[in-house]
């Protein structure tokens, strides 16, 4: 694996922020306490770092990400070669080794293969929550954070539920259905309000317990069920076990990251132990479910519908006829059932819920590639210093990750001995370990010298300099 890393603008990591929600036209108030640090407490500006042995960095962007994300890559001077479609694992192999980061959604695969011919890669960016499309293991392994954003689209997800409750209750899609046919069906026979009922939560994370805020706000009783005990929001009540909340529940819903444990979590065993005309909505993982097993509840009237967003095999891109029994043997049967919403995996897909992604990671990305930054990488220990200060000449950053042996630190401090540390962080995360180390006083020849011994230790996997 090439250590240098192309790039022509070095950026600031402090520009790798959010932008302020205050146009420049609109009033902003300073907090005295914000005045006097600037006033008393030397702010200074960050230096621009740039990788040493300085190039082009390239970024392959897939998927149709959003337009926040590729101009703020483009903006700091990064080579971006944007794609709207995902691209198959055979695709990938032949072009992934051009490319030092990668930014993908749901779709794309990132797979040992691949990572094999990611001669350059340095950085993916998933820009969605979940990362079970990438082998985060084998990225680890050679020195590749992984970021994704866990949190933006919790909103859209949440008004995508209640919206799905509703429509259940009132079976809004087969009476919108009929009048597309010109079918004039004025029932109330199997129509409900939502107040006084019961929704059942499974996962009270950040969707679950927005959900419950908003559900609440409709009359709905609330409960959940969660493997570790969390604090609830408003006068929502955590429940014992996943049976308890099954059979108290009128809307049951799931919010779980597919794991071993939580494929097929919910099948025939579970599917008995939910109340006659309850419904059930998954917008989390696909493989949650087991989907023929929900066809046999709907089908013998035990469930009132369902709401399903993912499946376990999903059509790579949009298009007619793409979801079908080829791709998921029951799918006929599962679009031939009553009172059913079935959606194209959309529970984040809004407009700002993508907005927010793509700034959200975009941000992680350039600041791990600027300023060797990894907060909240998920398969990576998480490291960052403060910035170097503009006027602080002469110094660069060592970003050493190695394997998680014993005396590797040793030998690392010896190479770096004879230079002024400044301030230096380590950490770990299972067989991962990463070092930042800041070092006042180096010439050019003294950081090609620190690169190379750096990276001909015996526990090295990846080690830049930036400068």
């Amino acid at each position: 694996m090439s250590s240098a890393i192309p790039i022509q603008n070095g950026v600031p990591r402090d520009s790798w922020s959010l932008p302020p929600m205050a146009s420049p036209s609109s009033p902003v108030t300073v907090s005295p306490l914000h005045s006097y640090i600037q006033s008393n407490m030397g702010a200074t500006r960050p230096k621009a770092l740039k990788p040493f042995a300085v190039g082009e960095i390239k970024l392959l962007i897939l998927e149709n990400i959003s337009q926040e994300a590729v101009g703020a890559f483009k903006k700091s001077g990064f080579q971006v070669d944007h794609y709207t479609k995902a691209w198959s694992e055979e695709e990938l192999v032949a072009k992934i080794g051009e490319y030092h980061g990668i930014g993908i959604r749901s779709k794309t695969k990132i797979t040992e293969r691949v990572l094999q011919a990611a001669t350059k890669l340095l950085v993916i960016g998933c820009f969605c929550i979940g990362t079970n499309q990438v082998d985060l293991v084998a990225a680890g392994r050679r020195g590749i954070p992984v970021f994704n954003s866990p949190f933006s689209n919790s909103r859209s997800v949440a008004e995508l539920v209640m919206s799905e409750v509703i429509a259940l209750a009132r079976q809004l899609v087969d009476r919108a259905n009929e009048m597309r046919q010109g079918t004039w069906n004025k029932v109330s026979k199997g129509c409900w309000e939502i107040r006084g009922k019961t929704l059942g939560i499974v996962g009270y994370g950040h969707i679950g317990s927005q959900l419950s805020v908003l559900a609440e706000a409709f009359g709905l009783r609330v409960i959940y069920y969660d493997v570790i005990n969390i604090m609830p929001l408003g006068t929502a009540h955590q429940v014992e076990s996943l049976g308890e909340l099954l059979s108290e529940s009128d809307f049951v819903t799931l919010h779980v990251p597919e794991l071993p444990e939580t494929i097929n979590m919910i099948s025939v065993k579970e599917f008995a132990q939910m109340k006659t005309g309850s419904y059930l909505i998954n917008n989390s993982r696909g493989k949650v479910v087991d989907i023929p097993a929900l066809v046999q509840a709907v089908e013998s009237k035990h469930l009132a519908g369902c709401a399903i967003d993912v499946f376990p095999s999903e059509p790579g891109s949009n298009g007619a006829n793409t979801f079908n029994d080829q791709l998921n043997s029951w799918s006929t049967a599962l679009r031939a059932l009553p009172n059913i919403i079935l959606t194209p995996h959309i529970g984040g897909s809004t407009e700002e819920a993508q907005r927010m992604i793509g700034i959200e990671v975009s941000t992680a990305l350039g600041r791990y590639l600027l300023s060797g930054a990894t907060g909240g990488a998920v398969n990576f220990p998480e490291v960052d210093l403060r910035h170097i200060s503009a006027d602080q000449e002469n110094y660069i950053r060592v970003c050493h990750i190695h394997k998680n042996e014993p005396g590797v630190l040793k030998a690392v401090n010896e190479i770096l001995g004879n230079h002024n540390v400044e301030k230096q962080f380590s950490d770990s995360k299972g067989d991962i370990a990463y070092l930042l180390a800041d070092i006042s006083e180096v010439t050019p020849s003294e950081v090609e010298d620190l690169q190379t011994r750096l990276s001909q230790t015996k526990a090295n996997i990846v080690t830049r300099m930036l400068t």
